[in-house]
């Protein structure tokens, strides 16, 4: 397994209810730019459209070798996940507050583009606050049991 990208601010801003491996439904010049890390999920997004979940704003970089029948970067891109979880995924997004983000892309063994996606919960700013504080006291922690 190969992690291509992560998006480190998402534990910041959400907090994870629940989380699902989903594959990528790619065009052929799309894998290639994975594969040379040329992608973004920061800014990415998961909506439902009808029965099937689409992963809207990541962006994949235009391959450079690509001709006539390279991709778009920014376009909508389904996930490839069972029934049964995208039936538990859209009964959980009816409560208020909840969304779908990427948490991170990666290669599996078998060489397929996966994505790591996430129930996850906005936090308030005081909640960001109580992470930064016990991130910087397991940091202090880790300091001093070193020494």
């Amino acid at each position: 397994m190969e992690v291509i990208d992560t998006n480190r601010k998402a534990k910041y801003e959400y907090a994870f209810i629940d989380e699902f491996t989903a594959g990528l439904q790619l065009q052929g010049t799309e894998i290639k730019s994975i594969r040379n890390k040329d992608v973004s999920i920061a800014e990415g997004y998961c909506v439902f459209q009808g029965d099937e979940l689409y992963i809207l704003n990541m962006h994949i970089a235009i391959y450079e070798q690509g001709t006539y029948n390279n991709h778009e970067p920014k376009r909508d891109r389904k996930l490839l996940l069972t029934k049964n979880e995208l039936k538990k995924l859209q009964s959980k997004l009816k409560d208020k507050g909840l969304t779908i983000i990427p948490t991170r892309l990666f290669i599996s063994d078998n060489g397929f583009a996966k994505l790591n996606i996430a129930l996850a919960k906005g936090k308030k700013i005081h909640d960001k606050r109580d992470s930064i504080k016990d991130k910087d006291t397991k940091r202090e922690m880790d300091r001093l049991m070193k020494r």
